[in-house]
């Protein structure tokens, strides 16, 4: 489970470069709509999703993982559903993860932009 700190992090970046009707995955909000990737079976939640010039966008915090390939399976769903939508997947990046999340991006193909996430 990830911090609700950061969560709620992403929420106020997404908030502050004028996403709306926000969805946070965090107590307190309305949460995202979950998806299920066909491969995996098991439903992904989004951290955050909003409304950004008419697409729907993603935003996602980034950190290391054990199940490195189930987050890589995450980001590639969201990836697809947010060009499907005329949006975009933010890969948040907290300090000392940016590099990692970087390389998978890259590694991958996946179509993100990674954010670093001042402390």
């Amino acid at each position: 489970m990830k911090d609700s700190n950061l969560i709620e992090r992403a929420a106020q970046w997404a908030e502050k470069r004028g996403f709306k009707k926000i969805k946070v995955n965090c107590e307190g909000y309305e949460t995202p709509t979950q998806y299920t990737n066909q491969e995996e079976g098991e439903p992904f939640i989004p951290d955050v999703t909003g409304m950004q010039l008419g697409g729907k966008s993603f935003v996602e915090i980034a950190t290391k993982t054990d199940d490195e390939q189930r987050r890589i399976s995450k980001w590639k769903l969201l990836s697809t559903l947010a060009n499907m939508k005329g949006g975009k997947l933010f890969l948040l990046a907290p300090k000392g993860h940016k590099s990692f999340t970087e390389g998978i991006v890259k590694k991958h193909h996946l179509n993100a932009q990674v954010v670093y996430l001042k402390s």
